[in-house]
């Protein structure tokens, strides 16, 4: 069992691998590090329709002030669902879920697939629930199977594990350093689920914990999936090579106007004119020898007026990707109600298929898990969303796709 869950462990790190360089490159582009030295963003096109996309999703998919999830019993011997409903987003409204979800939209627009850790907090605090975004770099994904790599220190995996025991070929170097760092997998295949170090050798001779989840905690979603691959695929990554180039051509473009404000000079290497002590500033007075040339501009043969031209275009297809001009329909003020619904009809046929994507592999599990570890802790009775009861989701994209149905 132990090999198969290495030999999984190895494909899904082999099936991820390719990934990475996509997935650091739209980050560079959109998000970039303090640390990024590979590229420097000159352009924020892209930033700013990440911005604006991650929040419409916020406010379509999951706004706190709306009570967007509502169980309907299919009958009268069915639990109360309208109870359960009610404390499932009572405990979500506690929680940090609304201050957490909002960077796994980044990554869902970015990188076109994102993981939300759904976790349950010790008895007695404010919510049961305490929700974990989950950077895509330490995620690997098989069928039916998750792989969370974490850095973590070895006091850190002692107090995350407490009955662990380590093992003795590193538990003298634990004694001397708690701190030491340790590389943990914590993985989920199916049920079961298994932590241990990846520090070479048999995952037997590492194993940290072991267990079973009645549902998966790993909350990941995706944008869209072409036919084949595990991975999503966002509007960052469609729109990436426009991108690139917009802030290539921003570049060019901050390159020749210093070339316009400094000019570029020449002068006679005649022994006179020191150029070491040429200040080109304004109100400055460069001496030169009588009969001398001095310093004479050079005129530069570079024109970037197209450059405008090539640099609109590319703004407003990156803009019209990451449905920035689309969106921004939806907030316009005084439209009628024929306006609204036409509007969010076109709203519906944009992200109709990413919205019952979402509701598929977030919104559903989402409540599914909720609602096990509520009626676990006797909050609720057990409720079934598969025969006890029917989940009705009431988010404003749910009632953008009622309307729809109804022009």
């Amino acid at each position: 069992m132990q090999n198969n869950l290495q030999q999984m462990y190895r494909r899904a790190l082999e099936m991820r691998a390719p990934w990475l360089n996509r997935w650091d490159s739209a980050l560079r582009y959109t998000m970039p590090t303090e640390d990024d030295e590979v590229a420097t963003l000159f352009d924020a096109t892209a930033a700013d329709a990440v911005d604006n996309l991650a929040a419409s999703m916020y406010s379509l998919l999951t706004p706190p002030e709306s009570l967007w999830i509502s169980l309907i019993p299919e009958s009268e011997e069915s639990p109360d669902a309208a109870t359960a409903a009610a404390v499932l987003r009572a405990n979500l409204n506690d929680s940090n879920f609304y201050t957490t979800i909002h960077q796994c939209y980044l990554d869902l627009v970015i990188l076109g697939t994102a993981c939300l850790l759904m976790s349950e907090n010790p008895i007695g605090a404010d919510s049961a629930f305490s929700f974990t975004a989950i950077p895509m770099k330490d995620i690997a994904i098989l069928p039916n199977a998750v792989f969370h790599t974490a850095n973590m220190t070895a006091r850190e995996v002692m107090e995350k594990y407490p009955t662990w025991i380590p093992p003795v070929d590193i538990s003298d170097a634990i004694k001397k350093d708690p701190d030491m760092p340790l590389r943990l997998v914590q993985s989920l295949v199916g049920k079961d689920f298994t932590a241990w170090l990846d520090v070479g050798g048999d995952i037997e001779n590492n194993i940290v914990s072991k267990g079973t989840f009645e549902t998966n905690p790993y909350l990941i979603f995706r944008w869209s999936v072409a036919s084949g691959e595990l991975y999503g695929r966002g509007p960052v990554l469609r729109a990436l090579p426009d991108i690139k180039t917009a802030n290539k051509v921003v570049e060019l473009v901050l390159k020749n106007a210093t070339i316009a404000v400094s000019g570029i000079w020449q002068a006679d290497d005649d022994g006179v004119i020191n150029l070491s002590n040429i200040n080109l500033t304004p109100g400055a007075i460069i001496p030169k020898a009588v009969g001398s040339s001095g310093l004479t501009p050079l005129s530069s043969g570079a024109d970037f007026d197209v450059s405008q031209i090539i640099l609109k275009d590319l703004r407003e297809r990156i803009r019209h990707a990451l449905l920035a001009d689309r969106l921004g329909l939806l907030s316009e003020k005084e439209m009628t109600a024929t306006e609204i619904m036409a509007r969010n009809a076109d709203m519906m046929r944009i992200l109709g298929a990413t919205y019952g994507r979402l509701l598929h592999e977030f919104i559903r599990p989402l409540c599914e898990r909720g609602l096990q570890i509520l009626s676990r802790r006797g909050l609720i009775d057990k409720i079934s969303l598969h025969s006890d009861a029917e989940l009705k989701y009431i988010a404003p994209i749910a009632k953008m796709a009622i309307e729809e149905t109804l022009i």
